[in-house]
């Protein structure tokens, strides 16, 4: 196996359309680079993302005819009739009986272009995972609303695939996920699980979040809160008797709530308001960054679950008095993200430079460890906090 080549380093000539690369064979190379990501794009060479940068896998740069054949035999008709109308289109996709990617395939400069992430072959345990115990906790409530979030590749939908899975071995519950695309697939245990794929199955998250409350679920997971009308809806369903898992991609817990809070219009953020007190259970936002004392990623987290104090914040208006809350409430399960970095720097999984990097306050972080370095020349050093393709998922 051929290493990869540092971005920017192209080998071979273009290639010819008598001689068209297979996307089989250019994902099964990426796979041996343990990738998380692939980037197929004209005139460039197939570029993944492993061990935290990008790199060329060393192969012809593309042509447009070599993406336009690996994309468009992948494609049902009414898949291709979305991509060529809206010029992109979002797919999951399948290769032999253990290989699956979420691809987005789209337009660029008037050709076409790919971009895939790598899903696990299963769904890691709770344990793999590192995540705090409490968590695992999220799968027992009843009812109610709660939101993973974090950036793009920081484990949010590993996380919640994680929940359903420890539900469908530890509860009868009837479960229903709406997603785009579907990620991991799920297997009926003591749970009966529907996946619906925007697109195929339902026309929209709103949409298909409107219907499914006529279909007795116990338990919906929303693959990501879009737009106004579906964070209505969940927020009505999380009152009336509904669990609602969904993720987000917000970085904190404060600004998870101004999210859902600022996307209504003025005169209904009162109610907004009223009802997420009354309904939230929890949020976690994580940041995966790179564990120094073995090779994988491990989650920085911070944990919002919600006690009398914070129901009235948020009710009055007082999100700003939140992070005091989430400071001080550790012994209910709380903590902020920067007091989940300093942990791991102080059990030497993580380096001052990569907390610092991922922390959304890294002056109160350096206040939390007492570090004297420069808040701006340690992140500027910092590596790229979460380099995917090792134990922990980026999905």
């Amino acid at each position: 196996m051929s290493a990869p080549v540092e971005w920017g380093v192209q080998t071979g000539t273009t290639g010819h359309p008598d001689t068209l690369v297979e996307l089989e064979s250019l994902l099964a190379d990426a796979a041996r680079h343990s990738a998380s990501d692939i980037i197929l794009v004209a005139d460039a060479p197939p570029t993944i993302y492993t061990n935290g940068r990008w790199a060329s896998l060393g192969r012809q740069p593309l042509t447009p005819e070599d993406i336009s054949h690996c994309i468009e035999k992948h494609l049902t008709e009414p898949q291709r009739a979305r991509l060529h109308k809206h010029r992109d289109v979002d797919i999951s996709l399948t290769l032999g009986s253990d290989r699956r990617y979420r691809a987005n395939f789209h337009y660029q400069r008037g050709s076409l272009a790919a971009a895939f992430r790598a899903i696990p072959a299963r769904i890691p345990t709770f344990d793999e995972l590192s995540l705090p115990p409490q968590v695992l906790g999220f799968a027992e409530y009843p009812h109610g609303l709660v939101l993973v979030t974090g950036g793009t590749g920081q484990g949010k939908s590993t996380t919640l695939a994680a929940l359903i899975d420890h539900m469908n071995c530890t509860r009868a519950a009837h479960i229903i996920t709406i997603e785009d695309p579907i990620e991991f697939n799920f297997k009926h245990g003591s749970c009966i699980i529907e996946q619906r794929q925007i697109g195929d199955d339902s026309p929209s998250f709103a949409s298909a979040l409107r219907h499914v409350l006529r279909q007795r679920p116990d338990v919906i997971m929303i693959g990501e809160l879009r737009d106004r009308e579906t964070i209505s809806t969940a927020l009505t369903a999380a009152e009336t008797g509904h669990l609602i898992l969904a993720s987000l991609h917000t970085s904190t817990a404060t600004q998870t709530l101004a999210r859902i809070i600022d996307v209504f219009p003025a005169e209904q953020q009162p109610q907004v308001r009223t009802q997420l007190a009354a309904s939230l259970r929890a949020i976690l936002c994580q940041v995966l960054i790179g564990d120094r004392l073995n090779d994988a990623l491990t989650p920085a987290t911070e944990i919002l679950m919600p006690n009398a104090a914070v129901r009235r914040a948020l009710r009055d208006n007082e999100t700003h008095l939140i992070y005091s809350m989430l400071e001080t409430g550790r012994s209910a399960g709380m903590n902020t993200l920067e007091q989940s970095l300093a942990d791991l720097i102080k059990s030497g999984r993580a380096t001052t430079e990569q907390a610092l990097a991922a922390a959304a306050e890294p002056s109160i972080l350096e206040r939390l460890i007492g570090n004297k370095t420069p808040v701006a020349s340690a992140v500027a050093r910092a590596p790229d906090r979460a380099p995917p393709g090792r134990s922990q998922s980026a999905v």
